[in-house]
């Protein structure tokens, strides 16, 4: 079976979320099919295990490789840009592992009320067309497909047609969280402590995976520092990443500025908290393994409570015992198993004793070592994507696709039988109903 993965980051030494995704699931399918992972512009990484080809945005790289392929994964707007990928015939997958209409709801919310509208508008209906088309749909956890199944109801695809399938409909959507790599970090060279300038070799490191983003509370973080550093000096937050490797497609985030400025006027800058452009992705293990701590905060929205922190896999990788927020699925993993702390939203004295709880702590990794472990094995790559490869070695269209097909085609039949018995008038009517349900349910 040959598998075209498309992402829609680039790929290269500096990647976000959904880059390292792919990258990752192109290996973890590789063990078994022939993949290939296209990425925009010029990939500049290399893998021994699957071929990497760029795609520009006239598509005609993409409508080559699409002809090969006989399963193809896609995400987000690439339908949109790229509808040739609808038309090509192959069992589509489509990864909804990051519900972006939520995330673009806080995005945009500093513009006015209509405007925000209209760009919901036009991301719920791109969102909808994802759902509509897709033979099989995969997320990051039990709880975001549980939104996706109202989703899916919403657009008719839980149908008679797909329920008689498999009634469980684990066939229509399932379950590929993000993953780990099966081998363990490895520390190869000194990245932080007695080398980044203001941070001290016995200096105790709180460390951020990632970037910065809307839904994120730095705030918090950084006012829990400064009440820290009144009582100890060692205490330093690190940043690993500020600007989002993709600068074409995502938007420069608020938030960093107000967290920069932050730790300015509270005289922590450069001396206590410090900023990263962003972390090379085969260079992070070294900065697990020398952080002391690792964090994750977040507000209270509905962004939180469907979504899956990602880098907070990074800290279970590397055995980093971490202070989060509570409200999304990631928190309740640390809290059940015990690896760190969890916080209320928003809270500056919970993280400041959380922190403080923790670097007290005499043996704060060693104490953790055998539960982080047992939760890293169950979330390598290579089970993680079991699902998906299980689609890929029998591939098929959803059971509903020929109804589907047969409901347009019943419009058009419509359309002609009001042509042909009310005239123009009527046929214009008729398209205005339903056009005017269809905006309603999109």
């Amino acid at each position: 079976m040959k598998i075209l993965i498309v992402s829609h980051d680039p790929i290269g030494e500096r990647m976000a979320g959904p880059a390292i995704r792919y990258w990752e699931l192109a290996g973890a399918l590789s063990k078994e099919f022939e993949v290939l992972l296209a990425a925009p512009g010029q990939p500049t990484l290399r893998s021994a295990d699957f071929r990497l080809e760029g795609y520009e945005p006239d598509g005609q790289a993409l409508a080559r490789l699409a002809k090969q392929a006989d399963v193809i994964l896609v995400s987000g707007y690439l339908l949109h840009k790229f509808p040739l990928l609808k038309t090509a015939g192959k069992p589509l997958v489509v990864d909804i592992y990051d519900p972006f209409i939520l995330e673009n709801l806080e995005i945009h919310s500093v513009r006015p009320l209509s405007e925000q509208a209209r760009i919901h508008t036009a991301n719920l209906r791109v969102l909808n067309e994802l759902l509509q088309i897709g033979d099989f749909f995969v997320c990051a956890s039990e709880k975001q497909r549980d939104y996706w199944l109202g989703m899916l109801a919403a657009v008719g695809r839980i149908n008679p047609h797909t329920y008689n399938d498999d009634r469980t409909l684990r066939r229509l959507v399932d379950v590929v969280s993000f993953g780990l790599p099966t081998q363990p970090p490895g520390h190869d060279k000194q990245v932080l402590k007695g080398v980044w300038e203001g941070i001290d070799r016995d200096d105790k490191v709180i460390l951020w995976g990632g970037g910065i983003w809307e839904w994120f509370d730095p705030l918090t973080l950084i006012k829990a520092v400064a009440r820290m550093v009144e009582k100890r000096d060692d205490v330093k937050l690190f940043f690993m990443g500020m600007r989002h490797p993709n600068v074409e497609d995502v938007p420069e985030m608020r938030m960093c500025a107000r967290a920069v400025q932050l730790s300015k006027d509270l005289g922590l800058f450069g001396k206590h908290v410090f900023f990263n452009d962003w972390v090379p992705y085969q260079e992070r293990e070294n900065y697990l393994l020398e952080a002391d701590i690792g964090v994750s905060l977040h507000f209270d929205h509905i962004e939180t409570r469907f979504s899956f922190r990602t880098r907070l896999l990074d800290y279970i990788w590397a055995g980093l015992p971490m202070v989060v927020t509570r409200g999304d699925a990631m928190s309740d993993l640390v809290e059940r198993h015990g690896l760190g702390r969890t916080v209320d939203y928003q809270d500056i004295q919970q993280v400041e004793e959380s922190l403080s709880a923790l670097l007290n702590e005499p043996h704060l990794r060693a104490g953790r070592r055998g539960e982080f472990e047992k939760v890293a094995a169950q979330l390598t790559w290579a089970e993680v994507v079991e699902p998906l490869a299980q689609f890929c070695r029998q591939p098929r269209r959803a059971p509903d696709a020929s109804f589907r097909g047969s409901h347009k085609a019943s419009l058009l039949a419509l359309a002609w039988r009001a042509w042909r018995e009310e005239g123009i008038g009527g046929l214009w009517a008729r398209g205005r109903t339903y056009l005017g349900r269809r905006c309603l349910r999109d």
